[in-house]
């Protein structure tokens, strides 16, 4: 590891060779300037990782000094050196950002220990400094994205109920993003700087998941050899984020709301109750309100993990957010891969955008993984989707009328799409009873193309009229 430099300025011979002796010895890299009019010059050519700065020189005056050096750089220490009888002016360098004072003559080990300090307190920064850059890194990359409607009203929820301590419930189908926004509630709240910890609920068996979530004592049950904490207890002061938390048995159900009421939690096989500060998000796509009357569920757990609930919107319901999402996972993944994002026809926004996208975000995120990956040219066209997103074109014989073999061939088929489309969507309609969500479901299309199929049959009937 290299040394820590220390910078050392000022005006007398003496106090520049002395402080260089006393901290040589104690491993610093020193430079001195007795020059102060040089500082900015040899300030960027040390880059020190402490400043010890005399308050009284001629010409220039240290706190002009001290001012440019922090405008440099925000995270250096600054050490004031003051003859005595001005204390008041170090103290008021202190209130401008100056990090000590050593009040002339001092020791070498006041020197020595304050350096050290002044040291410490920079690594400190500098690593805090990483860590958050890292941390808007991290959400910048997961941030949620969409303009529609639907997802503004679930963010401003979100953007609301994250600075709180109150539980909240995440309703959706899978892979609409629950834990995103779970992420996304820790993220924006105190404990961000505490764990988040994930349990998929439905992946382990019930008691696998007994031990995972509350630990245990040695010798609680055979192969227990150690006492282990459980993921309650690591998460203390952090967000846990139960997924498909109905999956719990209702044994497992009553050991969770004693944590949510009580705070306390009993490892197996121990009898101390032991604290635990911990916030829940849970998410589910199941009906909630169905397992509790079936008995499924403790009502009482429902209501207290529902104190918030946010209901994530189905991605066919979020109106224009398809070709945005389409676009950041194409240039994530491409720049995952080492490759320039794709250009994209026309053809395929139309693709993605009738699609009624069962899977959700998940579905689309991978397939735009997948196009990126497959793709043989720099441009995706139509061809390259699944079978499942290109048009079947087709016309009932019963919906050509003999006006149109009168037609060039690209208006007469134009005609017959038209035709066959206010037939399919009279028929679909009426058979889901106007409800334009479970017409868009049964059709595999967005809702916005189902409200555009209704603005057709409109204006036929209208001119029909």
């Amino acid at each position: 590891m290299d040394r820590p430099t220390v910078l050392i300025v000022d005006d007398e011979p003496a106090a520049l060779e002395n402080c260089e002796r006393f901290l040589s010895r104690k491993g610093y890299v020193c430079s001195t300037l007795g020059d102060p009019t040089r500082f900015r010059q040899v300030m960027s050519e040390v880059k020190p990782d402490a400043l010890l700065l005399d308050l009284r020189m001629p010409g220039v005056d240290g706190m002009t000094i001290l001012t440019v050096a922090l405008a440099d750089d925000s995270a250096l220490p600054v050490i004031i050196m003051t003859a005595h009888g001005t204390i008041e002016s170090a103290v008021h360098a202190i209130g401008e950002g100056a990090f000590d004072y050593l009040e002339k003559p001092f020791t070498a080990d006041q020197l020595v220990l304050s350096v050290d300090r002044a040291v410490r307190h920079r690594n400190l920064m500098l690593e805090n400094r990483a860590l958050r850059e890292h941390v808007e890194r991290g959400r910048s990359a997961e941030r949620i994205v969409g303009s529609s409607q639907a997802i503004r009203r679930t963010l401003d929820r979100v953007m609301k109920v994250a600075p709180t301590e109150a539980n909240v419930l995440i309703l959706g189908e899978s892979g609409t993003g629950k834990e995103l926004v779970a992420r996304s509630i820790h993220a924006n709240s105190p404990r961000r700087d505490r764990p988040f910890t994930p349990v998929d609920c439905a992946a382990l068996p019930e008691g696998l998941l007994e031990s995972e979530l509350f630990g245990y004592e040695r010798g609680a049950f055979t192969g227990a050899v150690d006492r282990k904490k459980g993921l309650l207890e690591e998460a203390a002061g952090g967000t846990v984020f139960l997924d498909e938390f109905p999956e719990l048995s209702v044994g497992l159900q009553s050991k969770l709301l004693r944590v949510l009421e009580e705070r306390q939690l009993r490892r197996l096989g121990g009898v101390e109750l032991i604290d635990v500060d911990i916030r829940v998000v849970a998410a589910t796509n199941t009906d909630l309100e169905a397992a509790v009357a079936a008995g499924t569920f403790r009502e009482d757990l429902y209501y207290r993990l529902s104190v918030v609930p946010i209901v994530l919107p189905p991605l066919r319901e979020r109106e224009g957010d398809v070709v945005l999402l389409a676009r950041t996972f194409l240039a994530r993944y491409s720049a995952v891969h080492g490759t320039d994002p794709p250009k994209v026809s026309p053809e395929v926004w139309d693709a993605l955008e009738r699609h009624s996208w069962p899977g959700n975000v998940r579905e689309l995120r991978n397939l735009m993984e997948r196009l990126v990956v497959l793709r043989e040219s720099d441009r995706l066209t139509q061809a390259d989707l699944p079978e499942a997103f290109r048009p079947r074109a087709f016309v009932a014989p019963q919906d050509i009328e003999e006006g149109w073999f009168s037609l060039p061939y690209s208006n007469a088929r134009l005609e017959a799409l038209k035709a066959f489309r206010r037939r399919y969507a009279r028929t679909l309609l009426a058979g889901c009873g106007g409800n334009q969500s479970k017409a868009a479901r049964a059709a595999q299309v967005s809702r916005r193309t189902v409200h555009r199929w209704m603005s057709e049959l409109r204006q036929a009937d209208d001119e029909s009229t």
